[in-house]
């Protein structure tokens, strides 16, 4: 008992402090990937002081969490190739809506490759009889599912961060519309959030509907959510049409003309499907836009291969995908090394 209350003592005052750490990055920059980074440390930590919870079964707690984690590792891409095969039946069979079911297939096989991997190590201890292939295709597949679990993580805690309900300003996101005239449950989830943000702050802020018309349109998204907004009881005189974008970029861009044409105080909210929040804060950040993030809720089936599209739009930037691959290369150095010594000895 003694044992345990030292570990709380010793462990306690710096669970608070990663976390207080946590938190006032991601209030302060939600915009930077670092913190994810940051986030997944303090949840292996917590899970650290946990255990140590346990005073002598530490070793046997942390043993049954190893065995919990790879439970959950090896469960992940049956749940995503699960999810492909429904998305597909829900949804067009097009390339954005297999995205879960391809990384659901690629993290199997790197798991199938690390097994294979483990396997020989235990078959040939003492003898150099390495694939090098399979190695490097588990270190690849755990790597970039690494980044990709703490973007997952990442974008579920900057929704659950508490924001005061005094904005000036709230920008609605568009998305596509059915028949070229009606919103889209996906689009009516923003939409209805963005109302709920509005009454919160008292009827108080002017709503920017974001949003051009396609060529398969009738009219723009942006008009498409003003009709809502008035059907649903919104003064015409607080909502201001932003109809000339068509990408996320030219959504804010635009969006941030208008605000800026305005005096006095400019607080804002973005309003957009929960997984796209994250994106929408890194580009706001590359225009110099200051604005929170309010994520409206989606469709279960729907979340993981968008989130996976999100995490590939992101990973794509110049910016990030050079740091990845410089922690790529740096991830995997160390393997190819010790098997060139290997191959060598």
């Amino acid at each position: 008992m003694q044992a345990i209350i030292d570990n709380v003592k010793i462990l306690g005052p710096i669970l608070v402090i990663v976390w207080l750490i946590v938190i006032i990055m991601a209030v302060w920059k939600p915009q930077r990937y670092f913190n994810s980074i940051l986030l997944m440390g303090a949840c292996m930590f917590t899970l650290f002081f946990i255990t140590s919870l346990f005073g002598d079964k530490m070793v046997d707690a942390m043993i049954t969490c190893f065995f919990l984690v790879v439970i959950a590792l090896f469960s992940v891409p049956v749940m995503l190739i699960i999810n492909g095969v429904v998305i597909l039946k829900r949804e067009s069979r097009s390339f954005k809506n297999m995205l879960s079911l391809f990384l659901g297939i690629f993290i199997a096989i790197g798991e199938i490759a690390g097994v294979y991997y483990v396997f020989q190590l235990v078959d040939h201890v003492g003898k150099v009889s390495l694939n090098l292939a399979a190695m490097l295709i588990f270190a690849t597949v755990f790597y970039f599912s690494c980044l990709i679990l703490s973007f997952v993580v990442y974008t579920l805690f900057i929704e659950i961060l508490p924001h005061r309900m005094d904005f000036d300003f709230i920008i609605i996101h568009g998305s596509g519309l059915l028949n070229g005239d009606t919103m889209t449950r996906l689009l009516t989830n923003r939409v209805d959030k963005a109302i709920e943000v509005f009454n919160k702050c008292g009827g108080k802020p002017i709503l920017i509907p974001s949003g051009g018309q396609g060529p398969d349109e009738k009219i723009s998204e942006a008009q498409a959510m003003k009709n809502y907004l008035l059907e649903h009881g919104v003064p015409e005189e607080k909502i201001v049409l932003e109809d000339r974008s068509s990408t996320t970029h030219e959504n804010l861009l635009n969006s941030k003309e208008i605000i800026d044409s305005y005096a006095g105080k400019r607080k804002t909210a973005l309003v957009s499907s929960s997984y796209h929040i994250y994106r929408c804060l890194r580009i706001a950040k590359e225009i110099d836009m200051r604005c929170v993030g309010v994520g409206a809720k989606v469709a279960f089936y729907y979340w993981p291969s968008a989130l996976i599209r999100e995490f590939v739009a992101v990973f794509l930037t110049k910016r990030f995908f050079i740091w990845s691959m410089i922690g790529y290369l740096l991830f995997i150095s160390p393997l190819i090394f010790m098997y060139i010594d290997l191959m060598a000895a």
